[in-house]
């Protein structure tokens, strides 16, 4: 989707009303190292360095919704317990007013450990009620879900299996939202997805489509005789979409048409919650009555963000720009200035990611540079690039420098696939620019000693690593120029 396209899709978002009913899920990702195993049994241990605590489920789409621009209603089941606590002052710092949780006495509030070393989940815990909420609850949701619907422009059914949306529930909102006008989105889980009918869309991924209808989902063909097998089972729903990971996504629409998304391609970091970030993308766009084929695009445009991220990670709006794709193919999104670099490197080290930093003039792009950037790229999670102004170069190397300038650089840097973000310094030394970013590794070519880099003492000073790349010999812009002289 190009920039100019998502920036107007984007804004018909703003201020939607959204009324999520749906499974609370209290998330924990516990982050450590791993450096021996178990003397017990041949299983790794993990050194505990740090847990995060978040909403999982209905409560990670509620925080994307807000993240995208909506106004959240949430209504959920908790237990008693410490869990059913947390899980609540979390989603009270999320939806505000707009919350409405149901404290069940001896339920159990569903919970999720996830382990993580090395950037890769190791394992995970679920910890569930083992039953269905009861009758006189599920009437209390019912009545919740009737009152919040006058002031929603969509229902969310966020059914992650953990026991609030029972059968009656699903047809209860249902109804209740068709006679208030009010459009219908459904995340489905288990078998039967019967129940839904009546929804505007129903978004099951493609291994939830496949085994709903006993058919493939392999391919495009596939994907489409599926949705029509499954649409021939619901005479009241409007549209189905299946997402289908990295080959995108597929919609048949109340015309019984069918279109085929692509995703682009981009380096996959956590797949968590990314189904979540993709219903809110969609959901928020069929409240601003938007086309369903653009709501799609929509849809994946922000699941691809949030792959890119750790752990259940919130899209906003900013980020989905920056990922679109621009009218004059130039990436220059990647391109920051120092306020906004130093809040990535912030972000991104927040997110447990290894922010790594290297920087030069980069006047006339040759194998020694990409040689460095490449090593750069390999001993960090995320690579910024700094660089030197014209004024900067001028003064380092001479009034005939740079042949490019700094723009034309800062896009030739920023469209190899090694650099994340490129950002560039008026300075001489890029020492304050380090100490804005922070990085845990600095890489420079090994012509140089280390101790000796600008910012080499404060990146060692916070705990990070100073490296030399190994250098390719007889590459320098200089002897480029040199040679290009005295062919000349």
């Amino acid at each position: 989707m190009q920039r100019d396209r998502a920036a107007a899709l984007l804004s018909a978002l703003d201020g939607r009303r959204v009324l999520v009913l749906g499974d609370l899920i209290y998330d924990t990702f516990v982050y450590g190292d791993v450096h021996r195993v178990s003397r017990e049994a041949p299983v790794p241990i993990l050194s505990e360095v740090r847990r995060d605590a978040m909403l999982g489920g209905a409560g990670n789409l509620a925080r994307n919704l807000v993240g995208l621009g909506g106004e959240v209603s949430l209504i959920s089941v908790v237990g008693d317990d410490a869990e059913g606590d947390a899980a609540r002052t979390l989603a009270e710092a999320a939806c505000g007013a707009g919350l409405r949780l149901v404290t069940t006495p001896g339920r159990q509030t569903p919970a999720k450990i996830r382990y993580v070393s090395n950037n890769q989940q190791m394992f995970c815990v679920d910890r569930d009620p083992p039953a269905v909420i009861s009758h006189p609850v599920e009437a209390e949701v019912m009545i919740a879900v009737r009152e919040a619907l006058g002031a929603a422009d969509v229902l969310i059914l966020s059914d992650y299996g953990r026991g609030l949306l029972t059968p009656a529930l699903i047809r209860g909102a249902i109804a209740a939202a068709r006679e208030a006008g009010v459009a219908i989105s459904v995340d489905p889980r288990g078998a039967d997805f019967t129940r839904y009918d009546g929804a505007t869309v129903i978004k099951p991924n493609a291994g939830e489509l496949a085994s709903e209808t006993g058919l493939p989902v392999s391919n495009d063909e596939e994907a489409e005789a599926a949705l029509r097998a499954f649409k021939a089972e619901l005479s009241e729903t409007e549209a189905l979409l299946v997402t289908r990971g990295g080959a995108g996504m597929s919609l048949l629409d109340a015309d019984g048409a069918v279109t085929h998304h692509r995703s682009k391609a981009r380096s996959v970091f956590d797949v968590s919650g990314a189904g979540d970030t993709a219903l809110a993308a969609l959901s928020l766009a069929i409240a601003a009555k938007l086309d369903l084929s653009d709501a799609m695009a929509l849809a994946d445009l922000a699941a691809g963000v949030a792959v890119t991220k750790s752990g259940t990670a919130v899209v906003t709006p900013a980020e989905m720009l920056a990922d679109a794709d621009r009218t004059q193919g130039a990436p220059d999104w990647r391109i920051l200035d120092r306020q906004g670099i130093a809040k990535l490197s912030e972000d991104w080290r927040a997110e447990g990611l290894k922010v790594g930093f290297t920087n030069g003039c980069f006047d006339i792009l040759h194998p020694g540079h990409l040689s460095v950037l490449r090593h750069a790229a390999s001993v960090c999670d995320r690579l910024i690039v700094g660089l030197n102004a014209d004024a900067s170069v001028k003064r380092l190397k001479g009034p005939s420098r740079p042949v490019n300038d700094e723009t034309a650089r800062a896009v030739m840097l920023a469209s190899l696939d090694m650099v994340d973000r490129v950002v560039v310094f008026e300075e001489d030394t890029p020492q304050d620019l380090i100490e804005a970013i922070n990085p845990h590794v600095m890489v420079k070519g090994a012509d140089y000693v280390a101790d000796d880099l600008p910012g080499a003492a404060f990146v060692k000073a916070n705990g990070g690593e100073v490296v030399l790349a190994p250098l390719v010999k007889g590459q320098s812009t200089t002897g480029i120029i040199e040679k290009l002289n005295r062919d000349a």
